[in-house]
């Protein structure tokens, strides 16, 4: 079947799109390998109206209620290869289903790396934090840490106190500049140089910190820059531009969401600097009515 508009990726950017579309009666194909970005998260926090619900469910409700539409459809799987096709483009899956659609719109995600130390990945979204404003509230009047991952990680350490007593780490890479130092003894946060080889308790519990000389430092929590990367080789396949934002690639877009390609939108986290639930559904809403709009005008 040709669509009017596929959409790489169901989560919340995805399904956000996908509405717009659907209550367009636009024939839309919602592909969804089922491994999203916040997957390690117990809970979501910060998203109007679902403060504390777990991803899952929101996504689950999602999707029922798409499916209330007679022009939806899903496809479940990973979407492997896409390409122009016949004036629109044509997707392949990894079980060699294909589709062809008029419009693609990209919100395949990110795919975090964490620095390499033990403990890390197995306390990730619990204990082992990202972002404040989604987390901090959970783990507030605790002994708190920003671990140094990239150059950035003196400011993460510069709003961490806000939610508790704050440490950062430099590991020995990440000196915080004269400037920054100022800022971070004027916020309280001690700086501590000598790094972390190991994490305490048993995960996703965290309990501390040990140290390279052996000491160790009490922590409810540590904070670390993931250095993110494309979840899909989709955008890059089909030749889109990117950005380089402070943590890793992004794919380019105008404040229309379209990419450098035309007839392929990007939306979510795959597209945009910053990320949080709330900016990824905001931003697929505009993707999926904009994509309309170029149906339209066509």
């Amino acid at each position: 079947m040709h669509y009017d508009v596929i959409i790489i990726g169901g989560s919340f950017a995805g399904l956000s799109a996908a509405m717009q579309l659907a209550r367009a009666r636009r024939r839309v194909l919602l592909v969804d390998a089922a491994k999203p970005r916040n997957r390690y998260a117990a809970h979501a926090h910060g998203f109007l109206g679902q403060d504390g619900v777990p991803p899952h469910e929101i996504v689950a409700t999602a999707r029922a209620q798409l499916a209330r539409y007679p022009t939806v459809a899903f496809l479940n799987g990973e979407a492997v290869q896409a390409q122009p096709q016949d004036g629109g483009f044509g997707i392949v899956m990894a079980d060699g289903q294909q589709a062809r659609g008029a419009r693609l719109i990209l919100a395949t995600g990110m795919r975090d790396e964490l620095p390499p130390l033990p403990g890390l990945e197995e306390r990730w979204g619990q204990t082992v934090l990202h972002c404040p404003y989604c987390h901090g509230y959970e783990v507030a009047g605790n002994p708190l840490g920003v671990l140094a991952a990239h150059p950035m990680s003196a400011h993460q350490a510069m709003m961490l106190p806000d939610w508790g007593p704050t440490t950062y780490f430099t590991q020995d890479q990440f000196e915080p500049s004269a400037e920054d130092a100022q800022h971070l003894a004027a916020r309280s946060v001690h700086i501590e140089r000598t790094p972390v080889v190991a994490l305490l308790g048993a995960a996703p519990a965290l309990d501390g910190v040990v140290l390279a000389d052996g000491r160790e430092a009490p922590l409810r929590a540590l904070f670390v820059a993931s250095r993110a990367h494309m979840a899909s080789p989709l955008a890059d396949q089909l030749g889109c531009a990117f950005d380089e934002g402070p943590l890793g690639p992004v794919i380019r877009v105008d404040d229309l969401k379209q990419t450098t390609v035309p007839g392929v939108y990007a939306a979510g986290d795959a597209s945009a600097p910053m990320s949080n639930a709330t900016l990824a559904s905001a931003s697929g809403v505009m993707a999926g009515v904009c994509a309309h709009r170029s149906l339209v005008m066509a």
